[in-house]
């Protein structure tokens, strides 16, 4: 069943209320924002959290003296260090935190994926509402631009586990005909990515659900993006469940494939633990797609990633961390 406490589209909600009106003027001061760094020739790429770490430890970095050290690096500010304008709608985003010192702390990022900019959490993305993106998004924007295929008009396309929006947006900005809904579980996340795809000029729907199958209707194209981790924090961004982090990636996909109009696409990006030289996802998804009238391109996009979390005790057993992107295709008349 569909989770009800959120579905909307980008035009402005009319519904009355202080809230409302708080949501929409804080809505439209992140479309500003995002106008005003456009115009500035802003971008961003966001780098892993281990290597952001190693950066903002510097002796050099401890203060930022740029904008994109306040947005990009999410170091600490004193408002001289940024445009008025900018500092502005900052603040009528309600996005700014002061410290005890006084110096100030955004708790938003823009990142830059090709030419469209994306809000997300700021550095550390430790909270359990966290919105992620990283250098994974990277990779998942290429997949889906290397595996999606031409939409006619009327087309749908399904981003689940939106996040900040980057699939759904990349393949919309590609396919502006069809239709885009992002869904997710967190609520965050689809505040931002409806922004971000406003943004991006796409009018999209945005959609609370807990699984693929809780979204309306069929899709010619759904892309996503699981988590995967081994998250003892069980935080909903990072946290991929049994199977070594795998177990949403199998169930997404599999609910995902009932999902799909006849010659619908799939397109999954995920991390894998790699257990005594096997994937502990493939097997899984061969074995079940033929069943749903589905064949499977798959392929690993990465041979080793978040190489530090091998440390820990649930990693035990885990020889490497592989980036893995697959293809699931449903056969015409199916």
């Amino acid at each position: 069943m569909r989770v009800p406490a959120l579905s909307f589209h980008l035009a402005e909600n009319t519904t009355s209320g202080p809230g409302v009106a708080q949501t929409a003027s804080r809505r439209q001061a992140l479309r500003d924002l995002l106008v005003a760094l456009d115009a500035s020739g802003y971008r961003f790429i966001t780098a892993t959290p281990g290597t952001h770490a190693r950066v903002v430890a510097r002796p050099d970095r401890q203060v930022a003296r740029s904008l994109r050290d306040v947005l990009g690096w999410s170091l600490p500010f004193t408002p001289d260090v940024l445009p008025g304008d900018i500092l502005e709608l900052l603040r009528a985003a309600e996005v700014l935190e002061e410290r005890s010192d006084g110096m100030l702390l955004s708790n938003v990022r823009v990142s830059s994926v090709g030419e469209a900019l994306f809000l997300h959490s700021a550095y550390p993305t430790t909270a359990h509402d966290s919105v992620f993106l990283g250098p994974d998004s990277y990779r998942f924007a290429d997949l889906i631009l290397a595996q999606m295929q031409d939409l006619g008009s009327g087309s749908r396309i399904l981003d689940y586990a939106a996040g900040a929006g980057v699939g759904g947006i990349v393949a919309a900005r590609q396919q502006r005909q069809a239709r885009l809904t992002m869904a997710d579980i967190n609520p965050k996340a689809l505040f931002l990515a409806s922004i971000n795809a406003a943004h991006a000029g796409l009018d999209a729907e945005a959609v609370e659900a807990t699984t693929p199958s809780a979204v309306d209707g069929n899709f010619d194209l759904i892309v996503t993006h699981p988590p995967f981790m081994i998250d003892t924090e069980s935080r909903a961004y990072r946290d991929g469940g049994d199977l070594y982090g795998a177990r949403l990636s199998l169930d997404w996909v599999l609910a995902g494939a009932k999902k799909l109009a006849p010659g619908g696409r799939l397109v999954l990006h995920t991390g894998v633990s790699i257990v005594d030289g096997q994937d502990v996802l493939r097997s899984h998804l061969e074995e079940a797609l033929p069943a749903l009238g589905c064949n499977l391109w798959y392929h690993e996009l990465d041979p080793d990633i978040f190489s530090e979390d091998l440390e820990q005790e649930a990693y035990a057993n885990v020889e490497r961390i592989a980036a893995v992107g697959a293809c699931v295709t449903r056969a015409e008349g199916q």
